[in-house]
């Protein structure tokens, strides 16, 4: 059995059972506690699991709020090539919404030579990005969010309740099957429902780890977008399911030993 099978084992009985114990687990898939172990630290790294004295449970707080610092440093191979994937559903001469977050500043990073679409942002990293590029940039403009970067409030809103744009590349803090996407503020989440609504196509961006996450506000149900670019280290349970309700693109990225 790959790794990848044996974590996607570990973690369908996590959901099954709530907790497992390594030696348990030993018995069922035939290999050394040491592996088991491997295994576990792999998937709590990764914020899957919680590990526990001879075993694990299922992180599952609601996610919350990170610092722009905090969250750049993370799963950084898997942003840059769900962004090198986004970046190719880009026509010359269209307009895109680009929401706040890394991996969305990832895609940004590669639209420097390009001189023919107007970018709209509500994050101001973005748009420092791309100053000195002949790239069309339209910031929201609106109340910013210190230590993270993103603009919201009344005026962000009134912007984008009067554009319309070709395509909408959605950053995610929690992604739920029966949740949907979900944010960790009311603001956050009035920001993203209207960017959904002036595009004529929404693809969500994010990596493995957003993945069976809830927050606390919720911004849309799966069905609201046209697909997904994520990385391979999704479990084959999500994936499968994703397939039910939307386009799924996946990437390489990420240790997958």
């Amino acid at each position: 059995m790959m790794p990848k099978e044996r974590r996607d084992q570990i973690l369908k009985q996590l959901h099954a059972n709530g907790k497992i114990d390594i030696e348990d687990l030993v018995n069922q898939l035939n290999v050394s506690a040491m592996t088991i172990r491997r295994d576990l630290a792999y998937l709590e790294e990764n914020e899957k699991i919680i590990r526990t004295h001879g075993g694990a449970i299922l992180n599952k707080p609601l996610v919350v709020e990170s610092s722009f610092r905090t969250k750049e440093g993370k799963f950084n191979n898997q942003k840059k090539q769900i962004a090198n994937k986004a970046v190719e559903f880009i026509q010359d001469h269209s307009t895109i919404l680009l929401d706040s977050g890394t991996t969305t500043l990832e895609i940004a990073k590669l639209l420097k030579d390009k001189k023919t679409i107007t970018v709209v942002t509500n994050d101001i990293k973005i748009a420092a990005e791309l100053i000195d590029t002949d790239v069309k940039v339209i910031v929201t403009g609106g109340e910013l969010q210190n230590n993270v970067g993103t603009l919201f409030g009344p005026l962000t809103e009134q912007i984008l309740k009067n554009i319309h744009v070709d395509l909408f590349f959605l950053g995610a803090h929690a992604i739920d099957f029966k949740a949907g996407i979900t944010a960790p503020t009311f603001e956050k989440a009035s920001i993203k429902k209207l960017m959904i609504e002036a595009s004529e196509k929404t693809w969500l961006v994010a990596d493995s780890s957003k993945f069976d996450q809830k927050s606390l506000t919720k911004v849309c149900d799966l069905t609201q977008l046209y697909g997904v670019i994520t990385d391979r280290n999704i479990t084959t349970e999500i994936e499968e399911k994703l397939n039910e309700y939307l386009e799924v693109v996946t990437v390489e990225g990420g240790e997958q030993q």
